[in-house]
């Protein structure tokens, strides 16, 4: 629901501030259109992203679809860079090498704009915060849902886009120099770039094989070694599936004394004591050794008694 006001909200006002730039001749309210334009274009691909990594598993991916939300993160990120930055960084050299016009005509129209677009996208960012608030509440996802991140970014950077407009289309109007409004035009371009970097960078970590959050992590290596039949937990993988989904490769080394129909019991109660105490983690694999069997067995046969030997389960 939060992607779809915001949506509406940079549809509505990318139309407003295109009018507006065009009949003021003003840079920085076209770049901020550009910004709006770039802002819808991105909804839709977190739209997408919600749509798709809903997908059940299947046989050609049987993790499921929960990184399609980190792809169409990142292609909202590149669109953000391209359409919005560089856009922005093109009306503002232009303004600067005096391709803009040096008229105020539409200005008191085209500040009307931005103010209603600062109050439209501060409703936004609110509702967004307030997702965010309510997430980390109660399934502590906040900010790590890709999508609520990304709209996040964007309604912060286009209230502080809108409020860098006004400023310089009014000091363009005191002054009669174009060279403020066509510094706006900069630190937007430049603002749009930093944050297209930021949520690039964050998809990319995620598409890449990035791990559970440390917190997570911690508590299901405190899981495994609360269980009796454990002896050590050797190794623990995790890497994030999605945003409600997490692998979790370990290694462990059981007691001694364990036989094999015991230790598939074991295992099977450890994975679902795991799942219902952390339901993200959908996707257990436990590789088991007995480490005294396997110490007294190497040591009988004269190798080291090292740690890399893995039994299977």
């Amino acid at each position: 629901m939060t992607v779809l006001v915001a949506l509406a909200a940079n549809l509505l006002i990318a139309v407003a501030k295109a009018v507006g730039g065009v009949l003021a001749g003003s840079p920085a309210l076209l770049s901020e259109a550009a910004h709006s334009v770039a802002d819808s274009l991105n909804e839709i691909f977190l739209l997408a992203a919600l749509r798709r990594s809903r997908r059940p598993a299947d046989r050609r991916h049987p993790f499921g679809y929960g990184k399609e939300r980190f792809f169409w993160s990142l292609l909202a990120a590149v669109g953000i860079f391209v359409m919005g930055g560089c856009f922005s960084f093109f009306q503002g050299f232009e303004a600067l090498q005096g391709g803009a016009k040096e008229s105020h005509e539409g200005y008191v129209a085209g500040l009307v704009v931005l103010g209603v677009a600062l109050v439209v996208e501060g409703v936004s960012l609110l509702r967004a915060l307030h997702q965010v608030h309510r997430q980390s509440g109660t399934a502590g996802q906040g900010l790590r849902d890709p999508a609520l991140r990304t709209v996040v970014a964007e309604d912060s950077t286009a209230v502080l886009g809108v409020a860098l407009a006004i400023v310089g289309m009014v000091l363009h109007m005191v002054t009669g120099n174009v060279v403020w409004e066509a510094s706006a035009s900069l630190a937007i371009g430049a603002l749009l770039v930093y944050v297209a970097f930021r949520l690039g960078r964050d998809a990319r970590e995620q598409l890449i094989g990035q791990a559970a959050d440390p917190e997570l992590s911690d508590r299901m290596y405190a899981l495994l070694e609360e269980q009796p039949e454990i002896d050590s937990v050797e190794e623990l993988l995790t890497m994030q599936l999605g945003l409600d989904s997490i692998l979790l490769a370990a290694r462990v080394d059981l007691v001694p004394g364990l036989d094999s129909e015991e230790v598939e019991d074991v295992t099977v109660r450890i994975k679902f004591s795991i799942m219902r105490t952390i339901p993200e983690a959908d996707q257990i694999f436990l590789d088991i050794t007995d480490a005294p069997t396997r110490a007294a067995r190497r040591k009988k046969s004269g190798g080291p008694a090292a740690t890399g030997e893995r039994g299977g389960a």
